[in-house]
């Protein structure tokens, strides 16, 4: 059973940076991918990033292409969401969720294991 815990959200004024991790313990990591989602205040989940278990494919929304780059480390068995040039409207809460089928999907549907979530509050 592959569990997933975030950490690194918190409050950063507009222009600043955040560095989300996603630990996950359980079972054997590297082979699944990994996606990380946001939802703000009265929208929907939506993906932001994805990686593929080799970190050779990867996946932006447009709206944070430039800004954030996901990464992982196989070693320590965790993902990062490192987000740059912060905005007011990236404030939501992020979740980093694994496909165990190891695709590089877009829809939160195609994910089969969620953490709990972290906070990300960008002032303006």
């Amino acid at each position: 059973q592959v569990q997933l815990v975030e950490s690194g959200g918190g409050l950063v004024q507009a222009g600043g940076s955040l560095r989300l991790s996603c630990a996950a313990s359980g079972t054997t990591f590297s082979s699944y991918a990994m996606g990380w989602f946001r939802r703000a205040q009265g929208r929907g989940r939506e993906i932001v990033a994805a990686i593929s278990w080799s970190g050779g494919r990867t996946y932006y929304a447009d709206s944070v292409k430039g800004r954030f780059t996901i990464f992982r480390d196989n070693a320590k068995s965790t993902r990062y969401l490192q987000m740059n040039s912060l905005k007011p409207e990236d404030t939501a809460v992020y979740y980093c969720a694994a496909d165990l089928r190891g695709r590089v999907g877009v829809s939160s549907e195609e994910y089969d294991v969620w953490g709990q979530g972290t906070q990300v509050t960008v002032s303006s």
